[in-house]
């Protein structure tokens, strides 16, 4: 979960490798560095906290070069610390790395027998020194990186660099996402496609076990057998301007607001069309789709609520079991496979470690069937699976998702319709209504943004507060998990979300006046259920905000704040209640005057285990 950034270019690169890691620091920032070659020398510079440090020495080194190599780092094996932070040297070799090397006390331990010194506390170092000990043998540095990588157990992208040969660069990457960027001035190679639109729209997708060579104005990539091989050369359709705040104060703020723009871009699909169809998820869609009996979701945080309201969704109108599991214990525990469960696996990134673990899990297991809900259209999850669908949410950085959450919900919402017309459980009444609706959805979320001034004062009450309960019932329990799950990330008040039929089983002991109560109380059938549960809260001194649909009918009163929904909205329901939520959780954050892009301790890619 860390940033990449290298550079060979005709001009100065330091002010593109500073840009570059400003643009990927939503992947960590508790330390960055670089290492260059200039006037025949390697210069490292390093510095703990966040790039802007690193760019002030960097200033007063007057630091300079032509080709280097950078990154901004979150911490997996070390403290962060400038003893810990990357580059990391090897006699007159420099390495940078994303990922986790499983191996690397093994390697650790041949080395030191060898008389290497280690000084740090990282598995990197690891690398580094390994391939010091290829280029000792006699290998030039690009073999001595292809025969290092193969020797590595885990999840890599590296990016390397040597005082002997400043005329080139050598990447390699496996697990973790790594591009190559063909510029008019040089080549380069980033983790995030953001990070070289300054410099270049062609990229290059490298596939796991690539080992590329960025030379000033060519490249090479082989396998790991040594075998050359070609990528195909895309131009990103993003822009400079996407990965920009504009008006706004935050990122996070940019993307809630950007919701109905992108949800309205992931369904132009449907927009001309009068009913759903298979085609929407791939050309072989209608073969695996076909004759699906259960469907299993595989995900991780906000991407796994995404799931949960899914399977409400599948259940009630398609009719179709659903499982929805975490990832990360998935492929840890003895599942029983089933060749016609349709698996989807969602992930913003597509690069999250943990999913595509329990894809490839799913898949060995004999299960084809295989979809991928993802922003990311050449990422490593959409090139493993059979399907895909690709939600149009544009680079989302703020590390607290949103936009990628409501858009993956629509996305499940065209699975459930199309799920629902292939099992013939879709009458064309039913199915018009739900097209209607999923095409009027980026308006209906448009009049929720304009009660943020009101979620704004109820934000302030929230300040000082040390802990809160979320409630919700139905499809609207998975969007109170989602609401506790964005307050804790970015405002760190401890929340906690419950099916509000739960909360006298154990949770109502937490209820005083201090501990404010969150609901989301659409008018569906739950809702006089919920009424019951709000009752027991009042009942024991408890402080309610509820966010209430226009016909809910709960009255506001001393200690019980209403804030009216403009319009139910019934199956989708859960996609305008999330945006409350997140205005909510982004209001109190800056009340306590958190760093609301980037919290502490968390990274936006998990490309780590």
């Amino acid at each position: 979960m860390c940033g990449i950034v290298t550079a060979i270019s005709t001009a100065d690169i330091v002010p593109v490798l500073l840009e570059g890691l400003r643009k990927l620091e939503y992947r960590g920032y508790d330390s960055a560095g670089l290492a260059i070659v200039s006037n025949g020398r390697l210069a490292r510079l390093r510095a703990a906290g966040r790039v802007a440090e690193l760019a002030a020495l960097a200033e007063r080194e007057h630091a300079s070069a032509r080709i280097g190599i950078a990154h901004t780092r979150w911490a997996t094996h070390g403290v962060p610390s400038e003893r810990n932070a990357h580059p990391h040297i090897s006699g007159g070799l420099a390495v940078v790395h994303n990922g986790i090397i499983e191996n690397f006390e093994a390697i650790k331990s041949a080395l030191q027998a060898r008389g290497y010194v280690f000084e740090s506390d990282t598995d990197t170092e690891a690398i580094a020194h390994l391939i010091h000990s290829k280029l000792a043998a006699g290998a030039d540095l690009f073999e001595a990186v292809r025969l290092a990588t193969n020797e590595l157990h885990g999840a890599y992208a590296i990016a390397v660099l040597a005082e002997a040969e400043p005329e080139r660069a050598v990447v390699a990457r496996s697990g973790a996402p790594l591009l190559l960027g063909v510029g008019e001035h040089g080549m380069y190679a980033a983790s995030d496609t953001a990070a070289l639109l300054q410099v270049t729209r062609q990229v290059i997708y490298l596939e796991d076990g690539d080992v590329a060579e960025l030379r000033l104005a060519s490249h090479r990539i082989v396998r790991p057998d040594g075998s050359s091989v070609e990528r195909e050369i895309h131009l990103s359709s993003l822009s400079a301007d996407a990965v920009e705040l504009g008006q706004f104060r935050h990122y996070m703020q940019k993307e809630i607001f950007e919701q109905p723009q992108a949800l309205a871009q992931t369904l132009e699909i449907i927009t001309g069309g009068g009913s759903v169809a298979p085609q929407l998820f791939g050309a072989r869609a209608l073969e695996v789709l076909g004759g699906v009996q259960r469907v299993l979701v595989l995900a991780c945080g906000t991407s796994y609520h995404a799931g949960l309201v899914a399977r409400y969704w599948l259940e009630s109108v398609a009719k179709v079991p659903c499982s929805v599991e975490i990832a990360s214990e998935y492929r840890y525990r003895d599942s029983v496979p089933d060749p016609d469960t349709l698996v989807v696996v969602i992930s913003q990134s597509g690069e999250t470690a943990d999913t595509l673990a329990a894809l490839k899990h799913a898949i060995a297991q004999g299960m084809q069937r295989t979809l991928a809900i993802c922003n990311v259209p050449e990422s490593a999850i959409v090139r493993e699976a059979s399907l895909r669908f690709i939600t149009r949410a544009g680079p989302e950085i703020g590390v607290a998702s949103t936009k990628a959450f409501t858009t993956q919900l629509a996305a499940l919402a065209l699975l459930t319709l199309t799920l629902a017309k292939l099992a013939g459980r879709l009458p064309e009444e039913q199915e018009a209504r739900h097209l209607q609706n999923l095409r009027h959805l980026p308006v209906a979320v448009q009049k929720v943004l304009e009660l943020e001034p009101e979620i704004e004062r109820w934000a302030q009450r929230f300040a000082a507060k040390q802990h809160a309960l979320f409630l919700g019932r139905g499809r609207h329990w998975p969007i109170a998990m989602e609401g506790a799950l964005k307050l804790k990330e970015i405002s760190y008040i401890h929340a906690e979300a419950y099916a509000a039929g739960e909360l006298k089983h154990g949770p109502l002991a937490l209820v005083d006046r201090d501990m404010p109560v969150i609901a989301v109380a659409p008018a569906d059938e739950l809702l006089e259920k919920l009424k019951s549960n709000l009752q027991e809260v009042r009942a024991r001194g408890g402080e309610l905000y509820v966010f209430a649909d226009a016909g809910s009918e709960i009255p506001e009163s001393e200690g019980v704040h209403i804030l009216h929904m403009p319009e139910h909205y019934g199956m989708l329901s859960p996609v305008l209640h999330v945006v409350p939520l997140q205005l909510l959780s982004y209001h109190a954050a800056l009340v306590k005057g958190t760093d609301v892009d980037k919290p502490r301790n968390l990274a936006k890619s998990v490309t780590v285990e």
